[in-house]
Parts: C-alpha cells; sequence; structure tokens
C-alpha cells in the first residue's frame, strides 16, 4: 500500500486537477444513490466520504497485515482481514462481511451434528 502526502493541501484545491483520493467517485456516488434515503449527493459530502472509506479501508488493512501472518512474506490474505474483524473490537461489525472461512467438509459435519442435536431435543 502507498501512500502520497502532498504538504501543500492548497494547491491540490486550486488546481482540481489532482485529488488526494484512490478511490473512484463515481462508485462511491453510485453505491450512496443505491439507498432509497438520498435523493442528491452534495459534491463535499461524496469527496468527503470517498476519503473517509479510503481511509477506513487503509486502517483495516493496516491492522490486518500488522497483527497478521503475512508480515515475512510482505502479503496481506482474506484470513489476516477476517481474523482482525473476529478479533478486533473496533472491526467486530465486520464479522459478517468476512466470516472465517471453514473447509466445506467441516462445515457439513457442525450441520449434521446440529441438525442431531435438534432432532434430539424432540
Amino acid at each position: 500500500m502507498k501512500m502520497s502526502h502532498n504538504s501543500s493541501g492548497k494547491d491540490d484545491q486550486a488546481s482540481g486537477s489532482k485529488k488526494p483520493i484512490s478511490l473512484p467517485i463515481s462508485r462511491v456516488r453510485l453505491i450512496m444513490k443505491s439507498s432509497p434515503d438520498v435523493s442528491s449527493i452534495n459534491q463535499d459530502a461524496l469527496f468527503l466520504t470517498t476519503k473517509a472509506t479510503e481511509l477506513f479501508v487503509q486502517h483495516l488493512a493496516l491492522s490486518s497485515f500488522n497483527n497478521g501472518s503475512g508480515k515475512e512474506t510482505n502479503t496481506l490474505s482474506y484470513s489476516d482481514l477476517a481474523n482482525t474483524a473476529q478479533e478486533t473490537d473496533t472491526f467486530h461489525f465486520l464479522t459478517d462481511i468476512l466470516p472465517k472461512k471453514i473447509l466445506a467438509q467441516d462445515y457439513l459435519n457442525s450441520l449434521e451434528q446440529m441438525q442431531e442435536e435438534q432432532g434430539a431435543d424432540y
């Protein structure tokens, strides 16, 4: 992950040609408009939402990398993200979106065990 930091923020605002964001604003606008509560989107609100989303994703990635198993190989894996969501209070709301992966056989075994327990209750 590479971040660029420009100390002259006024130059960026004045020129208008260089935005300090990486996410596509059109995609963020599309996601925001998908809500039935949103009728119009102010450009400043769109920019700030895009930047906040970018910072959140960066924070999640850095936390996952620092707590993950890929430091030696300089990689970030799905399991690192899922573990961070599971183990960190800040990201716990993501556990439904980033569940820990399990093997299909393990899932089938746990499903069978649940069915047996429910059958024993009746």
